[in-house]
């Protein structure tokens, strides 16, 4: 005989204990968000995730007039997100806090069935990886990853309302998990709509959620995710399937690569990437024994795979004992996510690339040691949350503690004491933070000498000094400046792409009214192909059609000896020369 009542574990409502362990990692959360509001940002990433959705609200299209290399998803969420709240940096941060508060807390629901330590413990890791990683950008990748683990959950709740007892003794088992794998097909194709490159962790993590199921599940779930991927449809429509295909897909695979990939494995005794270098500008101490940033770098690079084919082991090793056991079914489906991220990490070995995945497999990491440790023959149980939580202190505090703890510390310091870490640049009511006393008024000065001669609709383009280099760029100042009109669709820059032979940027030069070249990356120096110069077109226009208007050098009190960072450049008149002292 079948019932409609739910099962004894559906009705349980979180304990006031479950509560407070979440409210010690909300705490965590919060800690240090008063610096990350008001912290440097990286001026080429935040500066496009301000500038895209800005520009897709005055009517413009990713991949058409300007080069965006991923879905389309992050961006029609950050628009609709400026179209309520206004474009500034403060609610785009508080949107990139959103998802990175969705990841942690998504994670800590995978890992509650090991109890409150583990979740904690978790949870706490999930902090550690998120909120030092890249600030607070609202990027496309941790709201993919955001969705993606929250439709894990999804599932695995659906999942849970499926096995035979439950099925055969509870009628309403089956429309409740329906409902639920429709959800998690709905959250899995919203973050394909945000990256199309977590298509492999995806594809990993259904088919370990709903392995053994019907058919009739399979599609249920299927339904759920084609809805929100046949918004492609509209987005091919919208941009043109050629300029969509090319953008997402050719350009980020073939194009790209050559000019952001790093060596494999890290430099023990050097960073590789550019931005990590800067970084040493500003050592912080930690007083415990660890080896240098870069050798932790290292030491990071082999101890994500290995973290991530332990906990799928675990996985497998539990579901073989007991297939219908939850929490086994938890560990593999997490474990095959993780799996499908880990290229994400190799591609570009920087640390920031390793914090985007290990937020996953080592948030994950605690829960599948408690795992192990039961499973083992000895199965004392009672050691399992303590050593998971020996482990988060482990990794944070001995291993990769000059990109978790250490940074995280910093960052509630400067929440604490006020004296946060960015050099605000601020035009008609728009700020900036840039990470370098001495650029920012530079750039401050720039905008008040220029901005007020820039008439509205006048064709900016904003790019490096030298423009057969292009490993990196200001996009902020399109943000401080919208009133101009881009005049270059490589609002992003990138080596191999902006300066490849056959780009349109010399055309793009000839065709603005403004440019302000950058001498801030001149020294941009890794181990690809952003050191190969491109053709020198774009340079031969600057001279021919452009007169330089001002200059501005970096404040270090040398006066004239100081390096010049920004060059201004304004057309030059049909057939007139520039004025004495311009060129």
């Amino acid at each position: 005989m079948t019932t409609t009542s739910r099962p004894e574990w559906s009705q349980k409502r979180p304990s006031w204990q479950t509560l407070v362990s979440v409210g010690v990692v909300l705490l965590a959360l919060l800690a240090p968000l008063r610096a990350l509001l008001y912290y440097q940002g990286p001026p080429m990433e935040e500066g496009f995730m301000l500038v895209f959705p800005e520009r897709i609200l005055a009517g413009d299209v990713p991949h058409v007039d300007f080069l965006h290399l991923y879905g389309p998803g992050s961006l029609w969420i950050l628009a609709a997100w400026y179209k309520l709240f206004g474009v500034s940096i403060m609610a785009e941060r508080i949107f990139g806090f959103i998802q990175l508060a969705a990841v942690v807390f998504a994670m800590m629901a995978l890992v509650r069935p090991w109890g409150r330590k583990v979740m904690v413990a978790s949870g706490l890791m999930g902090v550690l990886l998120t909120m030092t990683a890249i600030g607070l950008t609202a990027l496309a990748w941790d709201g993919a990853v955001a969705l993606v683990i929250g439709a894990v959950w999804v599932g695995l709740r659906a999942r849970r309302w499926l096995t035979p007892e439950q099925v055969e003794q509870n009628a309403f088992s089956e429309n409740r998990a329906g409902r639920l794998l429709l959800v998690s097909g709905a959250l899995a194709g919203a973050g394909l709509l945000f990256r199309p490159d977590v298509i492999v962790a995806v594809t990993l993590g259904v088919a370990a959620i709903l392995w053994g199921l019907e058919r009739k599940h399979w599609i249920r779930w299927a339904i759920g995710a084609g809805a929100l991927l046949s918004l492609y449809v509209f987005h091919l429509i919208w941009a043109g399937p050629a300029n969509a295909i090319k953008g997402m897909f050719l350009e980020p695979v073939f194009d790209l690569r050559g000019g952001r990939s790093l060596p494999r494995p890290p430099s023990w005794d050097t960073f590789d990437g550019a931005l990590q270098k800067v970084a040493l500008l500003r050592p912080q101490p930690w007083p415990l024994p660890a080896l240098e940033s870069p050798a932790q770098a290292f030491i990071w690079f082999f101890l994500l795979p290995a973290a991530t084919i332990f906990i799928v082991g675990v996985g497998v090793w539990s579901l073989r004992r007991s297939p219908d056991k939850w929490r086994a079914r938890v560990i593999f489906s997490v474990g095959m996510v993780g799996l499908g991220l880990l290229p994400q990490a190799v591609q570009r070995a920087d640390t920031t690339h390793l914090a985007w995945v290990s937020c996953v497999t080592l948030t994950f990491l605690p829960a599948a040691i408690s795992e192990f440790i039961e499973l083992s023959p000895w199965r004392r149980r009672h050691l399992g949350p303590g050593l998971a939580m020996a482990s988060v202190a482990l990794l944070s505090l001995t291993v990769i503690p000059h990109f978790t703890s250490r940074t995280y510390l910093d960052l509630v310091r400067q929440s604490v004491n006020g004296k946060i870490f960015g050099y605000p640049v601020t035009y008609e009511g728009r700020t900036f933070y840039l990470g370098a006393s001495d650029i920012a008024p530079a750039a401050q000065q720039m905008l008040e000498d220029f901005g007020p001669q820039m008439s509205s609709g006048d064709r900016l383009f904003v790019g490096t000094a030298d423009l057969r280099k292009t490993p990196y760029s200001d996009a902020y100042l399109y943000y401080l400046l919208p009133h101009l009109t881009p005049g270059t669709r490589y609002i992003e820059m990138d080596p191999g792409m902006a300066n490849a032979e056959g780009s349109e940027m010399a055309e793009e030069v000839a065709n603005s009214d403004w440019l302000i070249l950058s001498h801030v990356w001149d020294a941009w120096d890794e181990p690809n192909d952003s050191r190969v110069l491109g053709p020198d077109e774009p340079n031969e226009v600057v001279r021919a059609k452009f007169c330089l208007v001002g200059q501005y050098r970096a404040q270090r009190g040398g006066g004239d000896s100081d390096p010049v960072m920004f060059e201004v450049y304004r057309r030059r008149a049909k057939g007139a020369e520039c004025p004495s002292g311009e060129s």
